[in-house]
C-alpha cells in the first residue's frame, strides 16, 4: 500500500436534506492507495485546474458525490498536468518522468462519451488533489516530449477540449440551417458568451471560424484579457439587475430594475449583430440568464451549453422557440479518442490557456481557492493550483 497525502471531500451527515445540503470543507488528510495493478499509473499531480465540479461537490448540490459513490470520502480533481511515477504491469507508452494530461474519463457510453467522470462521480477514483495518485492509464494522455509551451498552461486543457467539442457541435448545428457568408455584403454573424474560461477558449475558435465575438464581464482584468485576445468585452456592471427570479416578478420596483437591465443588455446585442441577435450563443450561467439569453437569440440561433453555474433547471415557451428555430445545444466533456487531436491541434496553433504570470495557488492554499471561486473573486478564468514542484 501507498500512503500520500490529500484534500479529502468527507459524505455529509446522515439524514441531510438533499433540498438543503450542508455544504462541505476540504480536509487535509493521509489517504492510502492500492499498489498500481495491470493498466494502472503510479502518478504524482504537478498541476491542477479548479474546475465547477468541484464547486458543486463542495456545496453538495446537485448531489452528494460520497453517498452517489457510496464512499465515505473522495479525493476530487478531474483535469490537470501529472508525472509518471511507476507504470504498473501491462502498461505500454507510459514511462517514468512522463508528463500527462489527466483526463476525466471515469466511465464510458459505447460512442467514448463520458456517463461518470474520473476525479468526481466514478467511483474509486482519485483525482488531482493528491500528492500522489493511482490512476487507470487510459485518463493520461502523454504532452509532447519538446512541447513548446509550458505545463502550467497545458493544466488548463480540460476548459480548452470542452470548448473543442461543445463548439464543434454547435457550429454543425448552426450551419445545418445558415451559411456562414450570408447575404451579399452582410456583417459576420454573432457568437456571444457569457461563462468563463471554456467560452473565453470558444470564443477564439469562433473568430477563427469567422464570427464577430463577445463576452460579457465586470472584472475589469478580465475585459483586459478579452480585449488582448480580440474578444468584444460587454461590461457585465452596465446591466446589474440581469438576474431574472419570476418569484419576484410580482414585486413592481424588482421588476421595473430587472427591465431596465434587460433592455441595455439587448441594446448592447442589437449594437454589436446589427440588429441580427446573437447566432451562436455559448451560455454556461444558466437560469439566472436564460430569459435574457433566449430574447438575444437571432432567428435560426443556436443556444449551446456545457454546464451551469447559478442555476440547473430551465424553462422555455416551446412555441417561440419552434418558430424562431432556435436549435439547443447540450454537452459534456469530449469524446474519448479525440484527446490526442485536440492535443496536437494546441501544439500546433498555440490554442491554449494564457496563464503564464498569473497567480497559481499552492498546494497549502486549495481552501482558498476554493472559496475565491465560490464566491467569484478570481481575475482569471483559469484558476490553478500546484500539487508536486515540476
Amino acid at each position: 500500500m501507498i500512503s500520500t497525502e490529500a484534500w479529502v471531500l468527507p459524505a455529509g451527515p446522515d439524514g441531510m436534506d438533499p433540498r438543503a445540503p450542508e455544504p462541505a470543507e476540504l480536509r487535509r488528510e493521509s489517504f492510502t492507495l492500492p499498489e498500481p495493478g495491470p493498466g494502472d499509473v503510479l502518478v504524482e499531480p504537478i498541476y491542477g485546474c479548479w474546475e465547477a465540479n468541484l464547486d458543486h461537490a463542495l456545496a453538495r448540490d446537485p448531489i452528494d458525490i460520497c453517498r452517489q459513490r457510496g464512499e465515505d470520502r473522495v479525493v476530487l480533481g478531474n483535469a490537470g498536468v501529472a508525472r509518471v511515477l511507476r507504470p504498473g504491469p501491462d502498461v505500454t507508452g507510459l514511462a517514468e518522468g512522463d508528463l500527462c494530461l489527466v483526463t476525466p474519463f471515469g466511465e464510458l457510453d459505447p460512442h467514448g462519451y463520458v456517463e461518470l467522470v474520473f476525479g468526481y462521480d466514478a467511483p474509486g477514483t482519485v483525482g488531482m488533489l493528491a500528492k500522489q495518485a493511482v490512476m487507470p492509464a487510459h485518463v493520461l494522455v502523454p504532452l509532447p516530449k519538446d512541447s513548446g509551451y509550458s505545463a502550467r498552461r497545458w493544466a488548463a486543457f480540460g476548459r480548452y477540449h470542452t470548448a473543442w467539442d461543445n463548439w464543434k457541435v454547435a457550429y454543425a448545428c448552426w450551419r445545418s440551417q445558415m451559411e456562414l457568408d450570408g447575404a451579399a455584403g452582410a456583417a459576420p454573424p454573432l457568437a456571444f458568451g457569457w461563462g468563463g474560461g471554456v467560452v473565453f477558449a470558444e470564443l477564439e475558435l469562433a473568430k477563427e471560424a469567422g464570427f464577430r465575438v463577445a463576452m460579457a464581464t465586470g472584472n475589469q482584468k478580465r475585459i483586459d484579457q478579452l480585449e488582448a485576445h480580440g474578444i468584444t468585452p460587454v461590461d457585465r456592471r452596465l446591466f446589474p439587475d440581469l438576474h431574472y427570479d419570476a418569484e419576484r416578478a410580482g414585486d413592481k420596483e424588482y421588476r421595473q430594475r430587472y427591465k431596465q437591465s434587460e433592455d441595455a443588455f439587448l441594446q448592447a446585442i442589437a449594437e454589436l449583430s446589427d440588429g441580427q441577435g446573437v447566432a451562436i450563443f455559448l451560455d454556461n450561467i444558466g437560469g439566472p440568464v436564460y430569459r435574457p439569453t433566449t430574447k438575444a437569440l437571432a432567428r435560426q440561433g443556436v443556444l449551446s451549453t456545457v454546464g451551469w453555474k447559478a442555476g440547473m433547471k430551465l424553462w422555455n415557451l416551446r412555441a417561440s422557440e419552434c418558430i424562431g428555430r432556435h436549435l439547443h445545444v447540450h454537452t459534456h466533456v469530449w469524446r474519448f479518442g479525440d484527446s490526442p487531436r485536440i492535443r496536437d491541434y494546441q501544439e500546433r496553433t498555440g490554442w491554449l490557456a494564457p496563464v503564464d504570470g498569473e497567480q497559481v495557488y499552492g498546494f497549502d492554499q486549495v481552501p482558498d481557492l476554493a472559496a475565491d471561486f465560490a464566491t467569484g473573486t478570481l481575475d482569471t478564468y483559469f484558476p490553478l493550483y500546484e500539487v508536486n514542484p515540476l
